[in-house]
């Protein structure tokens, strides 16, 4: 695997983070709205307030989501206003991206003010702290990831997720078609999957909202997966762990014959198993795709056919040799006593 990516994420306005949140959020805005669609997003680590109210705003961190919860409310309570508004303006609303207050409580009057004035996003939930942190903190993981998209089709093969890629044309949308209608398959994206690198070591794969469900097959065109083969036929998200690609024969230029090398191509500075497959005429595409993935899990379980193979042979060899040499004695023996 490649080196972890250290605060390797994306952005995403705070209008947006509201719209898409977890629905158990119930995220409402309290004052400035105005600013929820210029400020962003660039952390999914959540952050209290509590110190910065204090007077140590050095440890404000921009582009996190600022949680405001019992304790910061309680303390803000027993300052006078005009205390109170000072600790607030010193939070320097600027390179804060929003605050979120939680358990539905009423901040002071003098904070929704000083939002409104500053266009700082004050959002609400009605949730506990500790659930509104893992909630959002999940959510944003999700939405920051850094992502791509890849041009292929992404199926759960049992269980694992293949991506199986090649040039436009190659059959890659058919052999998914008959590994999903005649072997049980399941779809999770086909022509564009989008891929997201989370928890810094795997990738996700899912298909864009349009895309979902869908395929096209040159000759049907469009069709829906669901509609035709039953919801079982379409699967949620899946990691990906293998990658099998398709190409024209004359293309492939050296295959590998005996599988001794596992083969790797880099996604989002991840490295991930790669098998390539030449095509031609009468060749089973989606019995390859199958076994492939057999495999795979079969070797990641400790047993290689070919590294078997190897070894087998090597071992016949020294035998051969073994009893070549013990046959070359007895024939020196031989002469010796006939001599």
């Amino acid at each position: 695997m490649s080196e972890t990516h250290k605060e390797d994420y994306g952005a995403i306005a705070v209008s947006d983070f509201r719209a898409q949140a977890p629905a158990r959020l119930h995220l409402q805005f309290l004052a400035g709205e105005r600013g929820a669609m210029t400020r962003q997003i660039t952390s999914p680590r959540i952050q209290k307030l509590g110190l910065a109210l204090a007077g140590f705003k050095h440890y404000i961190h921009s582009g996190r989501v600022q949680l405001v919860g019992q304790s910061e409310i309680g303390y803000l309570a027993q300052l006078s206003t005009d205390a109170r508004r000072e600790a607030i303006r010193n939070l320097d609303l600027n390179r804060i991206a929003c605050a979120l207050i939680t358990k539905n409580l009423v901040p002071p009057h003098e904070m929704i003010e000083e939002a409104e004035r500053s266009g700082l996003p004050l959002l609400q939930t009605p949730l506990v702290s500790s659930e509104a942190i893992t909630l959002v903190s999940e959510h944003l993981q999700y939405a920051l990831a850094p992502r791509e998209i890849r041009h292929g089709v992404l199926l759960d093969v049992y269980g694992l997720g293949v991506l199986i890629e090649g040039r436009s044309g190659i059959g890659k949308s058919e052999c998914a078609l008959d590994l999903i209608a005649r072997r049980g398959h399941r779809l999770v994206a086909d022509d564009a999957v989008e891929v997201r690198r989370i928890a810094h070591d795997a990738l996700l794969g899912s298909a864009p909202e349009l895309l979902r469900e869908y395929m096209e097959i040159r000759g049907l065109g469009i069709i829906n997966v669901r509609e035709l083969f039953g919801v079982s036929a379409m699967s949620n998200p899946k990691t990906i762990d293998l990658v099998v690609r398709l190409e024209r024969w004359a293309e492939t230029g050296d295959v590998e014959r005996l599988g001794l090398d596992e083969k790797h191509v880099k996604i989002l500075g991840l490295e991930v198993p790669r098998v390539l497959l030449p095509v031609s005429s009468g060749r089973s595409l989606s019995t390859l795709v199958e076994t492939a993935v057999r495999v795979h899990l079969l070797r990641a379980r400790g047993t290689d056919a070919a590294q078997n193979f190897v070894r087998r042979h090597a071992e016949l060899l020294q035998a051969s040799e073994e009893d070549d040499g013990i046959t070359v004695a007895k024939g020196h023996a031989s002469r010796a006593i006939k001599t």
